[in-house]
């Protein structure tokens, strides 16, 4: 199917509706992330005017955010924050900088683990997963830039290093989605604290909070650490690519009775490995990766659904680790077999937006470009 993508992203930005329905949030701030790489890559406007609609919705005129409440303490709602610092460097309106200034404000006071990082949520005491790694370290470190606090993004390296000595499996050469400090739940290894399976859309996010924090802070020793362990992971995921270009749910058991290949993770990822081609010290041959995945997408999961309008399928809706819903979720490799899958749903299509992207930035010298159309 010859699929033109920004035709669907535009048709797709269009139609989004807020995702909780107005209040502001991690998967609107995702949609903001692919269109502001869409409007940084392109120069084209459309997207800067999608952007702006929908966060002008969210954004009050004094910078208070709609539905936000700072003593939820929920890392996850900080994500926004790099789309409202941008905002305010192309418009000088000071409303969004003060909606910025509120999410720097959470982290101030948002509870950590005694290691440094902090708490998931204030409903996930004293854990740590790799999805909140994206949602807050690569903002701490733009905010250090725009408010010229270097300690911030000092603060955002190490609390990084330590988020990923925590969560390694040493063992798989992977990172576990979990962390709980306490040893208190029921999904955490005595031991290690550590959840029980590697889940691939949590190696997205630390693949893609890799990424955007190199690229965000100085160059340095210790942020040459944080490439070497970039790389190292790269180097790992590629060996547990499928032949189609995509990779897992449960990122590397491909014997899993129910397994299948997941395109938040994969998208994910495609951007991650082009992004990485492009950082200093890293091999430009990392893209080609990238590519893959970005066809395999293309050729496996951009269907047509009932209506005839084309859709990207096979995206875990949500997995998460303990009380949610009713249920608990206990991490194991057949949980996340469990959860919805649903089309189109952002994190999936932001992140595509994303290795689109670092695709028009890398020109059209890439292989591939039969199928995806400029």
């Amino acid at each position: 199917m010859n699929i033109n993508l920004p035709d669907y992203f535009d048709a797709y930005a269009r139609d989004y509706s807020l995702y909780k329905g107005g209040a502001s949030c991690y998967e609107d701030g995702c949609l903001y992330r692919g269109l502001i790489m869409l409007h940084e890559a392109t120069g084209e406007e459309r997207w800067f005017r999608h952007l702006k609609r929908l966060a002008d919705a969210q954004v009050r005129p004094n910078g208070e955010l709609a539905g936000y409440t700072v003593d939820e303490y929920n890392i996850d709602n900080v994500l926004p924050g790099r789309a409202f610092l941008y905002l305010a460097g192309r418009t000088g309106d000071d409303r969004y900088r003060k909606a910025a200034d509120l999410l720097a404000k959470q982290l101030e006071t948002h509870p950590r683990i005694e290691a440094g990082p902090h708490w998931h949520k204030l409903r996930y005491p004293h854990q740590v997963w790799l999805d909140g790694l994206y949602m807050a370290l690569p903002f701490k470190a733009e905010y250090a830039a725009a408010a010229r606090q270097s300690r911030l993004a000092e603060q955002a390296l190490g609390e990084m290093l330590s988020a990923l000595r925590l969560t390694e499996d040493k063992d798989a050469n992977l990172y576990r989605h979990g962390y709980d400090e306490s040893r208190q739940q029921k999904w955490a290894d005595p031991a290690t604290g550590l959840s029980p399976a590697h889940w691939g859309r949590s190696l997205g996010w630390l693949a893609m909070a890799l990424v955007d924090l190199i690229d965000a802070l100085p160059p340095g020793a210790s942020t040459n650490q944080l490439s070497a362990r970039l790389l190292s992971l790269l180097l790992r995921l590629q060996e547990l690519q499928l032949p189609d270009g995509r990779w897992l749910q449960v990122i590397d058991q491909p014997e899993l009775a129910g397994n299948y290949a997941e395109s938040s993770a994969t998208a994910m990822l495609a951007y991650a490995y082009m992004k990485a081609a492009r950082l200093p010290g890293l091999s430009p041959a990392l893209a080609d990766t990238g590519q893959k995945a970005l066809d395999g997408l293309m050729t496996n999961a951009m269907i047509k659904n009932a209506d005839g309008r084309t859709v990207l399928g096979n995206i875990c809706c949500v997995a998460g680790l303990g009380g949610f819903d009713g249920n608990y979720r206990d991490g194991t490799p057949e949980y996340y077999l469990t959860e919805v899958l649903h089309d189109d749903d952002i994190k999936g299509v932001a992140p595509l937006m994303m290795a689109y992207s670092e695709f028009v930035s890398a020109g059209d010298a890439m292989a591939g470009q039969d199928r995806i159309t400029a």
